[in-house]
C-alpha cells in the first residue's frame, strides 16, 4: 500500500487540479453546446507540440509549450471570429473540421520522423505518472487565476452579445480555454483532458442545478480519478487509457441511476444517487488496489 501511495500521490494531486479547472470549463462548454471544442483545441495544441518536435525541441520543453500555446491562441481567434456563422453553419461543425485537419496535419508531419509514432501516442494518451511536482507548481496558480476570471465573468460569458464586445468575450473564453488545454495536454494527453472536461460536468448537470453542478462534478471527477489510478496500478495498465475508461464507466453508471430521480423529492434522490456512484467507485477501486497484485509480483 505504501508503494502505491508513493507512486500515485502526485498523479492524484495533478488529477484533482485538472478536475477542478476542467469541470468549470466543461459547464461553460455544455451551456454553449460546443462539446468537442476541447478535443479540437487539444489537438491544435498537440499539432503545435508536433511542429516543435520536428524542429528539434524536446517533448514538454518550454519551446514545445510556446509552440502549442501560439497554435491554440490562433485557433481561439478563429473560433471567436466564426461565431456569427452559427445562423447557417453550427459552430460544432467548424470545431470538428479543426480537429480533423489538426490531427491529419500532425500525422503528416511525423510520417517520416524517427519515433514519430511514439510521439503521437504520447500526445494522445499522455502519461500522467511521469508529470513532475515542478510542473504542478507552475500550472496550479495559472489554473487558479483562470478559474477566478471565468467565475467573475460567468454572466458575460453566458451572453457575450454581438459586435466587437461580443467577439472579445468569445476570444477571452477560448483563450482561457486554450491556455488551460495547452498545459493540460502536456500533463495528461488529449484523451484524458477531454474526459476531465466533459464527464464531471455532465454528471453535475444530470443531478443538480446552479452551483451544485460544479460541486458534484468536482467530487465525481476526483472519485473517477482515484478509481482509474487504482485500477492502472493493480492491473499494471497504461494509466491514461485506464483513467479514460474509468471516467466513461462513471458517466455510464451515473446515467443508469438517473431514472431514480423521476418522481418526487428530486434533490434528495439526486444526492442519494450521487453518493451511491461515489461509494461504488471508491469501494471497488479500494478493493482492487489492496487485493490485486502487480503483474511483476508472484
Amino acid at each position: 500500500m505504501s508503494d502505491a501511495m508513493a507512486l500515485l500521490w502526485l498523479p492524484l494531486c495533478i488529477s484533482v487540479v485538472l478536475v477542478c479547472i476542467h469541470t468549470a470549463l466543461g459547464l461553460h462548454v455544455l451551456r454553449r453546446n460546443i462539446i468537442f471544442v476541447d478535443l479540437a483545441l487539444a489537438q491544435i495544441a498537440a499539432l503545435g507540440a508536433t511542429v516543435a518536435f520536428m524542429l528539434g525541441h524536446a517533448v514538454n520543453s518550454s519551446g514545445s509549450y510556446v509552440y502549442s500555446l501560439l497554435f491554440t491562441l490562433v485557433a481561439a481567434m478563429v473560433l471567436a471570429s466564426t461565431r456569427g456563422w452559427s445562423g447557417r453553419i453550427p459552430q460544432e461543425a467548424l470545431i470538428g473540421v479543426i480537429y480533423v485537419v489538426a490531427a491529419a496535419a500532425a500525422f503528416l508531419l511525423v510520417e517520416k520522423a524517427p519515433q514519430g509514432t511514439e510521439h503521437i501516442k504520447q500526445v494522445l494518451t499522455g502519461n500522467i505518472l511521469t508529470a513532475g511536482l515542478d510542473e504542478l507548481i507552475v500550472v496550479a496558480p495559472v489554473y487558479a487565476v483562470i478559474g477566478a476570471a471565468l467565475w467573475f465573468a460567468r454572466a458575460r460569458l453566458a451572453r457575450p452579445g454581438g459586435g466587437v464586445a461580443g467577439w472579445w468575450w468569445d476570444f477571452f473564453f477560448y483563450a482561457c480555454f486554450g491556455v488551460v488545454v495547452t498545459s493540460s495536454v502536456a500533463l495528461a494527453g488529449v484523451l484524458l483532458v477531454f474526459v476531465f472536461l466533459i464527464v464531471p460536468a455532465a454528471v453535475g448537470v444530470l443531478y443538480a442545478d446552479g452551483a451544485r453542478q460544479l460541486l458534484i462534478g468536482w467530487v465525481v471527477g476526483v472519485a473517477a480519478s482515484v478509481a482509474g489510478l487504482a485500477l492502472s496500478y493493480a492491473w499494471d495498465l497504461p494509466t491514461g487509457s485506464t483513467m479514460v475508461c474509468a471516467f466513461g464507466a462513471t458517466l455510464a453508471l451515473a446515467g443508469a441511476l438517473r431514472p431514480v430521480l423521476r418522481g418526487g423529492q428530486t434533490l434528495l434522490r439526486a444526492m442519494i444517487a450521487v453518493r451511491m456512484v461515489l461509494a461504488g467507485v471508491l469501494v471497488v477501486s479500494g478493493v482492487w488496489l489492496l487485493a490485486m497484485p502487480r503483474a511483476d509480483q508472484p
